[in-house]
């Protein structure tokens, strides 16, 4: 399974926009300079009344598909 580590800095106002539908999915960098795009759904656990703030492993299968999220 790969994975990739980002840092995660969301305001509450912004995950708002995420949740509603707005923008279905979050478009982010990795810390190893790669792109990874994932479902704004899959954030949903991690929202605290500031957003999202953190370091979080993404792990995926070999065709990309998101395997999960966990916060580090």
């Amino acid at each position: 399974m790969n994975e990739l580590i980002v840092d995660l800095h969301i305001d509450a106002l912004e995950y708002q926009r995420l949740y509603r539908g707005t923008a279905a999915t979050v478009l982010v960098r990795a810390r190893d300079g790669r792109r990874v795009r994932f479902p704004a759904a899959s954030l949903r656990r991690f929202v605290t009344h500031d957003g999202i703030q953190g370091s979080f492993r993404i792990r995926y299968d070999q065709n990309g598909r998101l395997q999960e999220i966990v916060a580090l």
